[in-house]
């Protein structure tokens, strides 16, 4: 896919100034924040821009430890500048730019520049630069490996959600997350599915309901455990796990909102869906794969949950390379 650059956006640096260290220090290190820009660009992409920046902060502050860089510091002069490219070195499909641009915010002392040449959701082919940013160098490779963890962490799972959604492509179907998320990042790679073509479950253990087998097991039946939680949560969605078509018509006469069919054949399935018939939403989940993605969403399911989307993608490889110095390159 050839993306045409997009314009070229001065950044505010964090740095020493910022409320995380440094001796004119904030009060109240939220008061810092990022580039205001910076901020409505996450925000309208469904992220808390103070999430990002405490994560940025941690990555970065965990990468140091209470030191400095010390192969940069001792390497590079320290009002030197450079431009670097953020590269993909393989195909796939991008999130998570913004976020690596506010690891940046938080190492950079100086204002940078930034050049965004794709955006998160696009499909990259190997070589195609993603993003460059112009910087004091000791700032850009004290961020690079922070900046790359999340970006290729992200990036592999918006990767593998699209193959997904590809799969499922011309069906009703949809492939969906889970809580099987890195702690701390749930937000981030919940967003990664998002711009992988895939869509969120709940967020929290508070934002819905989901009657699992041990619930069951505590309520003494799907439909007790059912009713337990209408009662106490009335307004709060209900989705009820079944593994057999018995528990499916309890939850279905229960009133369940939603059904997770755990484990089922595509043939047990297509009778499940048959049996509801569009009574309450079906999520298929288990025995998924690739390969048998669309024989699932054939069936008429309005989800497939794929834990694997978040626990288990690879990373796309993606490289910060810096540009070579016009001198140096004229003396060869």
């Amino acid at each position: 896919m050839s993306t045409p650059d997009l314009p070229v956006f001065p950044s505010g640096g964090c740095g020493d100034g910022c409320g995380c260290g440094g001796e004119d220090a904030y009060d109240d290190p939220m008061e810092c924040g990022l580039d205001p820009a910076l901020a409505q660009l996450l925000a309208d992409a469904g992220l808390d821009p103070v999430e990002v920046e405490d994560i940025a902060h941690m990555a970065v502050a965990e990468d140091l430890a209470g030191g400095v860089d010390v192969t940069s510091v001792a390497t590079i002069p320290e009002d030197a500048v450079a431009t670097a490219d953020f590269t993909a070195r393989e195909a796939g499909t991008v999130a998570g730019l913004r976020v690596a641009e506010a690891v940046l915010s938080v190492v950079c002392t100086d204002e940078f520049e930034v050049e965004r040449h794709v955006e998160d959701g696009d499909r990259v082919v190997a070589g195609q630069k993603l993003l460059s940013v112009t910087a004091r160098t000791r700032d850009l490779l004290t961020g690079e490996r922070s900046a790359l963890n999340l970006l290729c962490r992200l990036s592999g799972i918006a990767t593998a959600t699209r193959a997904w959604a590809d799969a499922l492509e011309g069906t009703k179907a949809k492939v969906r997350d889970t809580r099987k998320t890195t702690p701390g990042l749930r937000s981030l790679e919940k967003y990664a599915v998002r711009c992988g073509g895939g869509v969120n479950h709940r967020m929290s253990l508070s934002d819905a309901a989901l009657v699992k087998d041990n619930h069951v097991v505590a309520a003494g039946g799907v439909a007790q455990a059912f009713k337990a939680v209408r009662e106490e949560f009335p307004g709060v969605p209900v989705e009820v796990e079944v593994d057999t078509l018995h528990q499916l018509r309890e939850a279905v006469d229960a009133g369940a909102d939603l059904i997770l069919l755990d484990n089922f054949t595509p043939g047990d399935t297509q009778e499940a869906v048959s049996l509801v018939h569009g009574r309450a939403i079906l999520e298929s989940s288990g025995r998924l794969t690739l390969e048998n993605a669309r024989a699932y969403a054939e069936t008429g399911v309005d989800y497939l949950a794929v834990g694997a989307l978040t626990h288990s993608s690879p990373i796309l490889d993606i490289g910060l390379d810096l540009r070579e110095a016009p001198a140096a390159a004229e003396a060869e």
